[in-house]
């Protein structure tokens, strides 16, 4: 018997990632068209534009909430650092090729591993340690420093996944203070204000294509984070982890048929790397969950 969100489902719970991720693809694809004839910051800008449209209805119940100061501050530090991670994401986005930039964003989970460890007390242990090992050779793959330069481009990507992966940690405990949407919503928010003044500073004019564009990856960013939360709710994250790494097969064939960029096996390799010790971290992770939840459930059993 399975419900709607007893993650029993893994049919729909790849289904959703797949579809997540072609989302996601589309996002890349839609920002490199758009290239650098408008700045990162004000492009970033119209692209969390449209969010906020989306969730302007939630603006007054939130504010009528009345959360405490601290829950405030953590809004406002959120939205700083993914103030900093968009500007990066899309300078970088215009100067690298689509399947790198994706296979250097898996590395968000394994900075997220290290960093709960350094800020939230959480222990890394020698499992842990090992898939931080293996992703950062993943990512070493990837880039390949001293047999290829390494641009501004992949730093700024870099810069942007170290950014997003803080992020992500102040989202985390923003989860356990606010309501799920309200957490989205208030990002929408923060991150459009804070990008204001950076778009003003280097605005240049905007034609109808670029906005067409703009919206278009605002729509399709919007389903992504959907479906993967749907993929979330209907599967095991040891169901839908691995189908990720199709996203940097469809980068590359995107990246070979939009833009002609060559596909690099490097690349994909590193990227395989990346998302296989991910992946197997996300299982053992599982594993032991199901193991501790057994052990509780004998404990308690008369």
């Amino acid at each position: 018997m399975s419900g709607t969100g007893d993650r029993g489902r893994p049919l729909a719970g790849v289904a959703w990632m797949l579809a997540s991720g072609i989302a996601f693809v589309g996002v890349n694809g839609g920002v490199k068209h758009l290239g650098t004839d408008l700045p990162a910051a004000q492009s970033a800008f119209i692209r969390f534009a449209y969010g906020v449209l989306f969730f302007l209805p939630m603006l007054g119940p939130i504010w009528r909430k009345g959360f405490p100061a601290p829950v405030w501050r953590l809004f406002g530090w959120r939205g700083l650092l993914h103030v900093a991670a968009v500007v990066f994401w899309f300078h970088a986005m215009a100067r690298v090729p689509v399947a790198e930039m994706s296979a250097i964003a898996f590395l968000n989970p394994v900075i997220v591993l290290v960093l709960a460890g350094l800020m939230l007390g959480e222990p890394l242990g020698m499992r842990r340690l090992l898939v931080v090992l293996a992703a950062l050779a993943g990512a070493m793959i990837v880039l390949r420093p001293g047999f290829r330069a390494v641009t501004e481009g992949h730093l700024s990507q870099m810069a942007a996944t170290l950014c997003f992966a803080v992020s992500y940690l102040f989202a985390k405990r923003l989860s356990q203070l606010a309501p799920p949407g309200v957490v989205v919503a208030m990002m929408s928010f923060s991150v459009t204000l804070g990008l204001l003044p950076l778009a003003l500073w280097v605005w240049v004019p905007v034609d109808l294509n670029q906005m067409v564009w703009l919206g278009g990856v605002a729509g399709l960013a919007t389903f992504g984070h959907y479906a993967m939360t749907r993929a979330f709710v209907a599967a095991p994250l040891t169901v839908t982890q691995p189908v990720t790494f199709l996203q940097i097969l469809w980068s590359a064939a995107l990246g070979a048929l939009a833009f002609a960029e060559p596909v690099d096996p490097w690349v994909i390799a590193g990227g395989a790397v990346i998302i296989g010790a991910v992946s197997l971290n996300t299982w053992a992770e599982a594993r032991r969950g199901l193991a501790l939840a057994e052990a509780e459930a004998e404990s308690v059993a008369p």
